[in-house]
């Protein structure tokens, strides 16, 4: 009697930790295994969050950390000038004008309603401060007007908008305008936002130069004289988070409450897309909950010493028997939803014939769990080796002989 008792007890002993593991594995998803796959919530939203439509993601890698809807086609408000703004940093990347230039404001440009700059017919600006009206003030005259400066007109705009939507693969994207005022086919997702919005981040890093001004100012230069206009931030989420970056907000009647937010803590990048919130209030508390989140999954993996100095790449056939090659001497990567404990490291490199040319890539290091690849950096030949030719390989035959002689 006394032995089944305690077998019986054992038993609901063990039931219960079960059933208790099973609860932390709901509460702290981002536990589970799969770092570097797309999130699921399995058609819940385990951060019980209240938007239409949200997406977390790991800005340096692209992968999905949370997503809730992440695909449902909604209007994005003024986050549409996240990609004004690509195309924008695009051009000046390609030479067509610099910062110091002056655009000049049209009459459709200044036409615009909603958020706006107060900008006048014929009144000049610098590229600089154009950028800062569209990304602090959210200016929708000011949007236009670099959309027109850039193209020629804002409907030549809106089809390189379109156009880099599809080179990006934001699948379901069809913009209308340069500024985001509600149109009937402007439309796109919460995952295509976070597309883009990595696109602008990580290729001109400089956003953040103006996405983390708080307040500015301009000076209008109309018929009537010179008067200062001061801008305010419109993304209150700067002051609200703490590692908050950016990036771009939006609302209208139609949208709702948006945003594209970004942050950094420790080396982590995050970009958290909320769309349609009822009130800029639960906007911003739900994207600080997914940042919470994504923070709390992630960490970061360093390198020092990213390949060992004996590592030697033969080379057959060729003028030299090994060739000299290069490679980062140390790196580091974002590792989400794994243990960087357990990470391992391989070299591998090809079996190279010559002739071997510089900037060929002739090996790659990669970082593994479990044989899933997490992160990997590719070694390039860092000098040219030409093949042997036949007379020089008949020379060298023959001097090996005589030497065994």
């Amino acid at each position: 009697m006394y032995k089944y008792v305690l077998v019986s007890t054992m038993r609901k002993i063990i039931l219960l930790l079960l059933v208790f593991a099973m609860a932390l594995s709901v509460t702290y998803p981002c536990t589970a295994k799969g770092a570097w796959n797309n999130a699921s919530t399995e058609g819940k939203d385990a951060l019980n969050l209240k938007s239409k439509s949200v997406i977390l993601i790991e800005a340096g890698s692209g992968n999905v950390l949370y997503e809730k809807d992440a695909d449902m086609v909604l209007k994005p408000a003024s986050v549409t000038k996240v990609m004004t703004l690509l195309l924008v940093f695009e051009a000046m990347e390609a030479g067509r004008f610099t910062l110091e230039d002056t655009v000049t404001i049209s009459e459709h440009a200044a036409s615009m309603g909603g958020s706006q700059c107060f900008f006048e017919a014929g009144e000049q600006q610098s590229v600089e401060d154009m950028i800062k009206c569209i990304e602090i003030a959210s200016g929708n005259d000011a949007a236009v007007a670099m959309a027109e400066y850039v193209a020629g007109s804002e409907e030549q705009f809106v089809n390189m908008m379109n156009a880099k939507a599809k080179e990006l693969g934001m699948v379901n994207t069809n913009f209308e305008n340069a500024c985001g005022l509600d149109a009937d086919n402007h439309v796109t997702t919460a995952r295509d936002i976070a597309i883009m919005s990595r696109e602008l981040t990580t290729r001109y890093p400089q956003i953040y130069d103006y996405s983390g001004i708080w307040m500015d100012s301009i000076i209008h230069k109309t018929r009537r004289g010179e008067s200062r206009f001061d801008l305010v931030n419109t993304n209150k989420f700067l002051n609200a988070y703490t590692g908050a970056t950016g990036l771009k907000t939006g609302y209208t009647s139609e949208a709702g409450y948006c945003i594209s937010a970004t942050a950094r803590r420790d080396n982590i990048e995050l970009i958290a897309v909320i769309m349609s919130a009822e009130t800029k209030e639960i906007r911003n508390s739900e994207a600080g909950k997914l940042f919470d989140y994504g923070f709390a999954c992630c960490q970061t993996y360093e390198d020092k010493n990213v390949i060992e100095d004996d590592l030697k790449i033969e080379v057959s056939g060729g003028t030299k028997k090994y060739v000299d090659y290069r490679s980062p001497d140390e790196l580091s990567f974002v590792v989400c939803n794994n243990d960087i404990t357990k990470i391992t490291k391989s070299i591998t490199v090809d079996e190279l014939k010559a002739p071997v040319h510089k900037d060929d890539k002739i090996g790659v290091v990669e970082y593994k769990i479990d044989n899933e690849v997490l992160y990997s950096s590719i070694i390039y030949a860092d000098e040219d080796i030409e093949a042997i030719s036949v007379n020089r390989l008949m020379l060298d035959i023959m001097r090996r002989l005589f030497l065994i002689r």
